[in-house]
């Protein structure tokens, strides 16, 4: 074990309290709403006292992070772990820092994780995307609650409504999903090398019908960030990529963030290889290499590569009003009074963001995303007392019910609870 600072080895803690388990369903529902060796642990040093402005809505201020369960959320990752092969984490905020990694970076060769590796972020795009739309709104050069069709002509049909710039942003705008090769990873992997075209998926969702009519249900959605994609194109008169690289990246100095573009497979930088978990017949299980992935299909919706250092610059400048002008950056943290299309709960989808409110009565926003062999997140107390990025290579990443790695280190992050208690 390597560590910047001497620290004591972490102990998976269990669940001891009804609390407890109600914390982990929570975080856990949230979090799929949105979607052997010892490790290699690196953190900062002890933080500071946080300042008096750190305390929301006159509560106590935020405690410093907690190493020892943030150590042992990661702890044991590799080629034997059930569930991940490595992690990236950074936990900030005015309460301190933590940084951590684990695993290794490759199951043939075992060697340790690279801690500044780039990895695919998947749905961590949309906020992007949204905060790029929400800009361009804040220049009066697109107007929220104007029909799509009117920026885009022939994009969306009559009998669709006016369906609003708004309503692509929050996931209420009824437009059903874009067909794919299927949703099994077997049916995905074959075609894994494939060029999308982001008009024809929504040429082809459109020519279905409306899930339902717009602004009266939420159902999150890539079709609606493909959409929003394809209008800023419109409205800059720039690709995609190089709308986010002029607006954001380059602005922030993000320079570990980028998109492979249409016809890109590969992640280019230093990274953590990416592995999806196949069952065998006899029990047996193979590790399948799936770092090298073709990810048009999701576009604006989830293609770009990035780190934790600029997820959590990133997510530092979005939250203090340095990418998204105050009066627009509102849209982030309002989530419509509708109800979940699939779940029928209240929605939790806003413009980019997720709502998260744990039992203590904190608040979280964040994004997750998932990839296969990559499964990340960034989040925030609205007051940035606490933040955290994480990138975990999950061998099960777009697993229906989470990965248990990445929940962990989510509860330590807010919580201080260390891992989910065992099923």
């Amino acid at each position: 074990m390597k560590t910047r600072t001497p620290m004591r080895a972490g102990t998976p803690r269990r669940a001891r309290t009804p609390r407890r388990a109600r914390t982990h369903t929570l975080i856990a529902t949230a979090l799929v709403l949105a979607v052997a060796a010892a490790p290699a642990v690196a953190h900062a040093a002890p933080a500071p006292p946080p300042p008096a402005s750190s305390q929301r809505g006159g509560a106590q201020a935020a405690p410093p992070p907690d190493a020892a369960a943030l150590e042992a959320a990661i702890a044991g990752l590799g080629p034997r772990h059930r569930d991940a092969t490595a992690a990236l984490v950074r936990v900030g905020g005015t309460a301190g820092s933590w940084r951590g990694s684990s695993g290794v970076a490759d199951v043939r060769t075992g060697r340790d994780a690279v801690a500044q590796g780039r990895f695919r972020a998947g749905s961590v795009t949309k906020v992007f995307t949204a905060a790029v739309v929400l800009q361009l709104a804040a220049e009066g050069r697109v107007d929220l609650d104007g029909p799509v069709r009117r920026l885009l002509p022939g994009t969306v049909p009559d009998r669709y409504g006016a369906v609003t710039v708004r309503q692509l942003l929050d996931h209420t705008s009824g437009i059903p999903a874009a067909d794919g090769p299927g949703d099994s990873f077997e049916e995905q992997w074959e075609h894994r090398f494939d060029v999308t075209d982001p008009r024809k998926q929504i040429a082809g969702a459109v020519a279905k019908e409306p899930e339902f009519a717009p602004g009266t249900a939420q159902h999150y959605l890539n079709i609606n960030y493909t959409v929003l994609g394809v209008l800023i194109e419109r409205v800059t008169g720039l690709r995609y990529e190089e709308a986010v690289a002029a607006r954001i990246l380059r602005p922030l100095g993000l320079h570990g963030t980028s998109f492979p573009g249409r016809t890109g497979t590969r992640i280019h930088g230093p990274h953590n290889r990416g592995y999806q978990a196949i069952p065998g017949a006899d029990g047996s299980r193979e590790l399948r290499d799936v770092t090298e992935w073709n990810s048009s299909d999701r576009w604006a919706a989830g293609d770009i590569v990035s780190t934790t250092a600029d997820l959590e610059r990133f997510t530092v400048a979005l939250f203090g009003g340095r990418v998204v002008p105050a009066g627009r950056l509102e849209e982030m943290f309002t989530v419509p009074r509708v109800k979940d299309f699939t779940s029928g709960g209240p929605a939790v989808m806003t413009a980019g963001l997720s709502r998260l409110v744990l039992p203590d009565g904190t608040v979280a926003w964040g994004k997750t995303g998932g990839r296969y062999g990559y499964a990340t997140a960034i989040g925030a107390t609205r007051d940035l007392s606490r933040t955290l990025v994480y990138s975990v290579n999950a061998t099960d990443a777009k697993g229906r019910d989470g990965n248990p790695v990445a929940l962990g280190i989510v509860m330590a992050a807010f919580t201080g609870q260390g891992r989910p208690p065992a099923a």
